[in-house]
């Protein structure tokens, strides 16, 4: 049985501790070679230098954060011309961090798909300008594949493994066979749940308490968790219970919210720029329902996945990446989830669950030591702002019809 009240605790406690291409088949492979990462897919500029070992040599990154946050979210056009401003120096900064030349990179590698298309098309440019100058060739990489692979740079997971990646713009379960070959099992049929807690916590007005005031939503929706007194004032419903695949859905869920919220700022008479008295319930009541869904979908994935031999039985691995990973209250229900199923859970560091240049870096370098879409014909590369992520096998798991039993979660105090 999950503690959810325990999990709250938890959770605050660690997070105050933690504040195809053209392939060149001339390279030589065994001589020392770096790879620098660039990240430019939404609103950070990101980049980070990668040796032949696998190691860290350098990493840049210019947030947004806080201009967006004015903004209510992320401005399209002020994403581009911020990338535009802070690409260059970023780069140099990391070069000179690593204490490396241009003529010393091997590779460029860098995101071009998906994400938001003025943001993409900078970090494109800048790659390519890179290249022409100093003859690299270049490394597409896809974001998502990007965030599911970053935890083996500093945890030994081997392929296959299972991948949850929840953010601000993403929400999908799949296998991961290989550096290039991945199995999508579901995705969100709508929103994602960082975009979910963004929206969601601007509406229960948190920013206007002073600690909550420079943190993202899903970060202030946890500490106001954190705090919370009695959580059964709320009923949220699971979202999806009827339905037999690993598909995600978090609008029901938001305006099941919105709803319990616009009910106590009438029953309190709420005006202007006050919060309900309840407000730290009702996000810990969100939490538990977020967790909920999660967890249903994660485990009739992992139910799939032992039926069709994807992963093998004394090797059972979970990684959950992306922004909504640093939440430790979710993650400690998938841990919870995962010692029931007898899965091993890894997540990246804190600071790479974020949109980073080290998972760029990272990825290129996987795809590098692998001789893997080596590009130097780079005339064909483009952006994509939407791409589907590896082979789909989402039909497959709606006609397995397999059913779930939900451990048992409840919140006590």
């Amino acid at each position: 049985m999950l503690n959810y009240s325990r999990l709250l605790r938890a959770s605050f406690r660690i997070r105050n501790s933690i504040r195809s291409s053209t392939v060149t088949n001339s390279i030589n492979f065994h001589t020392n070679h770096a790879i620098l990462g660039i990240e430019t897919s939404a609103d950070d500029t990101g980049c980070a230098i990668i040796n032949d070992k696998g190691e860290l040599l350098a990493e840049s990154l210019h947030s947004q954060n806080l201009m967006h946050l004015r903004n209510g979210g992320i401005i399209p056009d002020v994403a581009q011309d911020l990338h535009k401003a802070y690409i260059e120096p970023i780069v140099s900064e990391t070069l000179i961090k690593a204490k490396l030349s241009m003529e010393e990179i091997s590779a460029i590698a860098v995101t071009l798909q998906p994400g938001l298309p003025l943001s993409l098309v900078v970090g494109m440019k800048y790659a390519k300008h890179l290249s022409r100058r100093h003859n690299k060739p270049i490394i597409p990489i896809h974001h998502m594949e990007a965030h599911a692979l970053v935890a083996r740079m500093h945890h030994n997971i081997t392929f296959p493994f299972l991948v949850l990646l929840i953010s601000g713009g993403h929400c999908l379960l799949a296998v991961v066979q290989d550096v290039n070959h991945f199995q999508l099992l579901g995705q969100s049929i709508d929103s994602a749940p960082g975009e979910m807690f963004d929206k969601l916590s601007r509406r229960m007005k948190l920013r206007n308490v002073p600690e909550y005031s420079t943190v993202s939503g899903g970060q202030a929706i946890e500490m106001a968790a954190s705090k919370a007194t009695n959580p059964h004032t709320f009923k949220l419903p699971l979202q999806l219970a009827e339905y037999k695949d690993c598909n995600f859905s978090f609008n029901g869920l938001k305006t099941a919210v919105l709803l319990q919220l616009h009910k106590k700022e009438k029953e309190h008479q709420i005006v202007a720029d006050q919060l309900i008295p309840e407000v730290n319930d009702l996000c810990a009541a969100m939490l538990m329902a977020t967790s909920r869904h999660l967890v249903h979908r994660t485990q009739r994935a992992m139910e799939f996945c032992h039926q069709n031999n994807l992963i093998p039985e004394g090797k059972k691995q979970l990684v959950v990446s992306g922004g909504v990973a640093c939440n430790n209250f979710i993650f400690n229900a998938l841990t919870m989830l995962c010692n029931e199923f007898n899965y091993s859970i890894y997540r990246p560091l804190p600071k790479l669950c974020t949109d980073n240049g080290v998972m760029i870096a990272w990825n290129g370098f996987e795809k590098w030591r692998k001789g893997l879409d080596i590009v130097t014909d780079i005339q064909k590369l483009d952006i994509q702002a939407t791409s589907p992520l590896g082979e789909s096998l989402i039909h497959q798991v709606v006609q397995s019809k397999i059913p779930t039993k939900l451990i048992k979660i409840k919140l006590s105090i």
